[in-house]
């Protein structure tokens, strides 16, 4: 057995008996990355990848290009750490159900927010409601580049119309980190109010995500202008 395959099941053994508190960041990340690089020692990668993106946040958050940058990390361990946010965003949205009541704000929001777990892109939701607030059914609409989602209202109208929603909540993440809705983020959800009104169906809310934090236009007074 070479050096590093007693490492690796010592780093196991550690997972194994003392769960998430049971390695540090450095540990997690060599641990993880044994599994798309068999033959090598992981330590040194995994240092480097701390070193250049800062966090193990940092390095699950970058991109695959940045990722492939790093010496030791090829398209396997690339695709493995990219899997990661992904894995932990379906499990955080598959935890709200559709017929759930979101009869707040506040719920709607902890309901959406899972949904933009580690998205890099701009990306749009809809939540679309029956007259008891249950919901019927939540779909992305809508991805984009970087700070850049399109919003087609014909789009929304048509996927509300397609739930018999009652009334619906848009939802969309700003990848600069900041929750505040822009001016932009104001004219889109007039445009919206008005089309959707005008088939009987309320836009409830429009709820910008932006990392851990979440603000509603409802909240802050912006429907009631």
């Amino acid at each position: 057995m070479a050096t590093h395959d007693g490492h690796r099941e010592r780093l196991r053994a550690r997972f194994a008996r003392g769960g998430p508190d049971g390695l540090d960041d450095l540990a997690y990340l060599e641990l993880l990355l044994c599994y798309a690089i068999p033959r090598r020692d992981t330590n040194e990668i995994a240092h480097r990848l701390l070193d250049k993106f800062g966090s193990l946040a940092g390095v699950l958050e970058a991109s695959d290009g940045e990722l492939k940058k790093v010496e030791g990390v090829g398209p396997a361990a690339a695709v493995l750490l990219a899997l990661i946010p992904a894995l932990e965003r379906r499990h955080l949205t598959e935890r709200s159900r559709p017929g759930t009541v979101l009869n707040t704000t506040t719920k709607c929001g902890e309901y959406l927010a899972p949904r933009f777990f580690g998205e890099r892109d701009e990306v749009v939701y809809l939540l679309c409601l029956d007259a008891k607030c249950k919901a019927l059914d939540c779909r992305m609409l809508f991805r984009g580049g970087v700070n850049t989602a399109g919003v087609s209202v014909r789009k929304v109208v048509e996927a509300a119309i397609a739930c018999n929603a009652t009334s619906v909540v848009l939802a969309h993440n700003h990848t600069s980190g900041i929750a505040l809705p822009s001016r932009e983020d104001e004219q889109t959800t007039e445009q919206l109010r008005a089309a959707l009104d005008a088939v009987g169906i309320q836009l409830a809310d429009h709820i910008v995500v932006a990392g851990d934090d979440f603000v509603s236009m409802a909240d802050s007074g912006f429907f009631r202008r």
